[in-house]
């Protein structure tokens, strides 16, 4: 090949051959030779933002949805750094994303040229791998090292950073770039659990009395819950998840009981706390799971991809197996099959009386009747919603009280559910919307959204106002950061702090921004609202005005379960 070609046409190329169908960012000079050559290929779409911290949480919330790496772009310095905090988000909770800083030119990086920054070192702590690419003849095998490094093991952000004249400069040499690279079709496989593993795990399963599948974000990575909920069926096993695991299996499943957090619920906190082992599927235990590790466990199998998860917590009582979840799930259903009916039948007493808890946890969220006049109680707003929010819909709650609320949320349907919980970063929701509508443009989305959390990612309105969709946006709006606000008024006598606002009439600002919006301040109006929201197709803003009355932290479905006696 002969041809002339800039190293920023070469990255283009090397996105398409991986696959990569979108890249958000926010444009600067360092990333012209990249974004220019975006125009010219029409497999990839670049959704410009209005901050480069909502590009990343686009890219961490496309490789949630789709299991595959959209890019966040930056240019160097301050560009880099507000990507920061979304890379995060990606780390934490094992989301494939590849980012893509421009540096300036190689001769000058390290020295007190403009808006210098060492990328690669503050992106390390934050990926799974970096580096600086200074050279055209390194950009193929750089990309290629990259992309396997996001998409094996448990899968995140990989970063790379390149230099400007790397970038805008013909290469010397022009590498040959398959239309469909190869290393697509081996790297998402999976570790298979040896044989003689399964079949010890069966032994101790099927003599379990009263074992419990408590599923992890290896669930929704893996797209593993239809198998995960085949064994449940098979041997009469109970399944909660963790608050990173939600969305995994359906909520409505009868075996299924919740998740499992900090923050709830009485319901799934009974069924670790009476279970004899805890069958733990794709889930680390982390500090969120279990309470900071004061949650007691009886005896643990922990099945994981990455043979450093296993045992990193609750060590002593953990046996491990390396392997794929869904893989695994098949073959313990295969081991277990001469004897599941027996052990079925000597655990139906114990899953009936967790099934009559589950109608009797959920009653306690039923009352729409109102608290304090002019504003609508936080439960009332999820269940109410969830009665006119279409059954294929993506539900995506932001950081803080919309994150603890949507445990009230019942799901049909798995892999619709993305919150940030590793990371805990706020303002998610909205960014992660517009990648939704991105990836599949008609499927709807809900979005729930703390107005603190609003507050962080307004200017992304006008993204939404320009990317369209079947976007609801309901603004949980207490004039407050509600969740510390709750917290401080809890554990300090009532005394608050740098949490309360101004009153902002959100659907206001939001039609100034291009997106159709209304203020409710009652639920008929709400779900009326959402009804029609939903039925035009376009983005809609409802600010809700939320009753400051509801505690998360004290609401008693979110209680841990107190055993009697």
């Amino acid at each position: 090949m002969s041809e002339k070609l800039t190293g920023g046409r070469l990255v283009v190329r090397m996105l398409e051959s991986l696959g990569v169908t979108h890249v958000f960012g926010v444009v600067g000079g360092q990333t012209l030779a990249i974004t220019d050559a975006i125009i010219d290929t029409p497999s990839i779409e670049f959704v410009h933002t209005r901050h480069e911290g909502a590009a990343a949480v686009m890219a961490d919330a496309h490789g949630r949805l789709t299991g595959r790496p959209a890019v966040a772009i930056a240019t160097t310095g301050p560009g880099a750094t507000n990507l920061l905090t979304g890379v995060g988000g990606a780390f934490r909770d094992s989301s494939p994303a590849i980012i893509i800083t421009c540096n300036n030119n190689g001769e000058n990086i390290h020295k007190d040229d403009a808006q210098n920054a060492d990328h690669v070192q503050i992106f390390a702590p934050f990926t799974k791998f970096s580096r600086l690419v200074a050279h055209g003849s390194s950009i193929k095998q750089a990309m290629e090292e990259a992309y396997v490094n996001a998409m094996t093991g448990n899968p995140g952000p990989v970063h790379l950073d390149f230099a400007r004249d790397t970038i805008e400069q013909p290469l010397a040499e022009v590498p040959e770039v398959p239309a469909v690279h190869p290393v697509r079709s081996w790297v998402g496989e999976r570790p298979v659990a040896a044989p003689e593993r399964v079949r010890a795990v069966a032994e101790r399963l099927l003599a379990a009395e009263r074992p419990v599948i408590w599923l992890g974000n290896g669930g929704n990575r893996s797209r593993g819950g239809d198998d995960v909920l085949a064994l449940a069926e098979a041997l009469n096993i109970p399944v909660i998840t963790t608050f990173n695991g939600i969305g995994a299996v359906p909520t409505s499943h009868p075996l299924v009981f919740g998740a499992l957090s900090r923050m709830g619920t009485s319901l799934s906190s009974r069924v670790v706390a009476e279970s004899d082992l805890v069958l733990a599927l794709g889930n680390s235990l982390n500090a969120v799971s279990t309470g900071r590790w004061r949650l007691r466990l009886p005896e643990v199998v922990q099945v994981d991809v990455d043979p450093a998860m296993i045992g990193r917590y609750y060590a002593e009582s953990t046996t491990g197996v390396v392997g794929d979840l869904t893989a695994f799930s098949r073959d313990l259903l295969s081991a277990t099959a001469d004897r599941a009916e027996q052990a079925r039948a000597g655990r139906a007493g114990w899953v009936a009386g967790l099934q009559d808890a589950d109608r009797d946890w959920w009653a306690l969220s039923e009352s729409r009747d109102p608290v304090t006049p002019g504003a609508v109680a936080p439960p009332v707003v999820v269940r109410a919603l969830r009665e006119v929010t279409p059954a294929d819909a993506v539900l995506i709650p932001d950081a803080g009280n919309p994150g603890v609320w949507s445990f009230l949320w019942e799901m049909d349907r798995p892999h619709r559910y993305l919150k940030p919980v590793g990371f805990g970063n706020m303002g998610f929701a909205l960014p992660a919307a517009i990648a939704s509508v991105a990836v599949e443009p008609q499927r709807p989305v809900l979005a729930l959204i703390g107005d603190g959390s609003l507050g962080m990612s307004l200017g992304e309105l006008e993204t939404l106002a320009r990317a369209g969709g079947p976007v609801v946006l309901v603004v949980l709006n207490d004039s407050s950061y509600g969740n510390i606000r709750q917290e401080q008024e809890l554990h300090f006598d009532g005394r608050t702090t740098g949490v309360d606002f101004e009153d902002v009439d959100f659907a206001q600002v939001a039609r100034g921004m291009g997106v159709r919006a209304e203020r409710v301040t009652e639920v008929g109006a709400l779900t009326a609202a959402a009804k029609d929201a939903f039925a035009a197709g376009v983005p809609f803003l409802l600010d809700v005005v939320l009753d400051r009355e509801a505690n998360a932290w004290t609401y008693p479905a979110f209680a841990p379960h107190r055993p009697q006696g």
